[in-house]
């Protein structure tokens, strides 16, 4: 390739700058053209594709799992009706502690793929 093809086609560990479009490492904090901070990418710690938290399925589950609302967070809403449906028989609360600590030690590799698309 010619050095005018090369201009304007970035590497995998570059990005365009949002404010002026220039060629720019994907680590860099500050542009060298225009010195606009760069926004750091979102963290995705403990996070499904679908933006679901494990620690919020997890904290759910152990407050309010109970009433399912833990199944409804992740998108199990026929089973979040059969736990508001027996909700009064407290079989469905020794479940969701259950599921809680499930949640709790569970991969987030795991949660990604079993909660990441619903």
């Amino acid at each position: 390739m010619e050095l005018d093809e090369m201009k304007g086609k970035k590497a995998v560990d570059e990005k365009f700058c949002p404010d002026c479009g220039e060629i720019i490492k994907a680590r860099a904090e500050i542009c060298p053209k225009c010195g606009i901070r760069q926004m750091a990418p979102p963290s995705s710690v403990n996070m499904a594709p679908n933006g679901k938290s494990k620690i919020a399925a997890a904290l759910l589950a152990f407050f309010l799992g109970g009433f399912g609302v833990h199944k409804f967070y992740l998108g199990q809403i026929g089973q979040g009706i059969i736990y508001l449906l027996f909700f009064w028989t407290f079989i469905p609360a020794i479940i969701a502690f259950i599921e809680f600590i499930i949640l709790i030690t569970m991969s987030d590799e795991t949660f990604n793929a079993r909660f990441g698309s619903a």
